[in-house]
């Protein structure tokens, strides 16, 4: 594991923003290929159907190094049709977990990032103006090489007056501006607090219906990925693909598994009001998405769909990745573990069994 994270969780997200990524990503020769891509991502020919998720890769530079570093499916950040601001600092520590990560557990905090690695992340989200981030995605986009795809990721933001019709309408021109990008993929998170009626918006069966299939209008033949959350319940994410399989075009799972955080002293780790629970994502949460991976696979062929899978979740390693890969997900991404090892994709190529 690399001592210099691509993202410094020392660092604000400010500070990361303008000065990152950090450590190996700094170095921007390209990997070399030296045959052609074998495997399909979305109709995309990729090299490896590898990447790394919506989170580290938090502006061009990040997307542009990931590519370099022969991560081939990376995703730009999450954004919004305005700006948002981030969480205060800290947003990054490390969780201990023993085994496997549980729902509705309480972890303890600090700064060890140590193998086996989890961390909790808390960053609400922030954007910047679709002034900024419209031409840095499509140069991001514009710099993926044979071989390679960008994913442009983006989320609704709550209107202030509650409506529903605004809510819908804030998807869609989120949808129209990632669009004008020209990324070749679009994926929008239905897995980040504040957004539908049960808190995550995934597990809002109905609401997602309706944001996907606006969505849908707005983007055409774009593919459209739906980021989204563990599901405890088969039966409810059955009848969550029943309404939603059949627009979308990809499902990537898991986010994170939320967790109450607190330090060495018992108290709340990350300042602020709603702070007490946070994501917790790497190593501990690997359980849940391979489980989403299997159970998502088993229902498409259930269901008779044709949506693709990217499974994510603690994805650090050659093993992990054929783990995914076997439970039934055409692509892998990984988030945690990339950031602290610049070079898992290239070692993934090497040794993977399923490339």
């Amino acid at each position: 594991m690399s001592s210099v994270p691509f993202y410094d969780p020392a660092k604000s997200y400010l500070d990361n923003f303008e000065h990152g990524p950090f450590g190996l990503f700094a170095d921007t020769t390209p990997t070399s290929q030296t045959s052609e891509p074998k495997h399909e991502f979305l109709g995309h020919a990729v090299y490896a159907p590898f990447g790394i998720p919506a989170g580290p890769l938090i502006n061009g530079k990040y997307v542009k190094a990931a590519l370099d570093k022969g991560f081939d499916i990376p995703v730009y950040k999450t954004v919004r049709t305005r700006r948002y601001e981030c969480h205060p600092w800290p947003n990054v520590l490390a969780v201990k977990v023993e085994g496997d990560l549980a729902t509705d557990r309480t972890l303890v905090a600090n700064h060890d990032y140590a193998e086996p690695l989890s961390i909790t992340n808390s960053f609400g989200v922030p954007s910047f103006d679709p002034e900024f981030w419209q031409p840095d995605m499509a140069d991001a986009a514009a710099y993926a090489r044979p071989g390679q795809v960008v994913v442009g990721s983006f989320q609704g933001t709550l209107p202030e007056n509650g409506s529903v019709a605004s809510y819908l309408e804030d998807f869609k021109l989120g949808a129209r501006l990632v669009r004008e990008t020209g990324v070749k993929i679009i994926e929008v998170n239905l897995s980040c607090p504040n957004e539908g009626t049960a808190n995550l918006l995934c597990f809002d069966i109905q609401r997602s219906r309706e944001v996907v299939e606006a969505i849908k209008g707005e983007i055409g033949s774009v593919p459209l990925v739906i980021k989204m959350a563990y599901y405890k319940d088969e039966d409810r994410l059955r009848a969550f693909l029943r309404e939603v399989g059949g627009v979308v075009d990809g499902i990537a799972a898991i986010n994170t598994i939320s967790a109450e955080i607190l330090d060495e002293d018992g108290k709340q780790a990350l300042p602020g009001e709603g702070r007490l629970r946070s994501g917790v994502c790497g190593h501990a949460v690997k359980w849940a998405g391979v489980v989403m991976a299997s159970r998502l696979a088993r229902l498409r062929e259930e269901l008779g769909m044709k949506f693709e899978i990217v499974g994510v979740g603690g994805a650090g390693s050659a093993a992990a990745f054929d783990e995914y890969r076997r439970a039934g997900a055409d692509a892998v991404m990984s988030a945690t573990s990339a950031m602290w090892n610049p070079l898992l994709a290239q070692e993934i190529k090497e040794h993977a069994h399923e490339l």
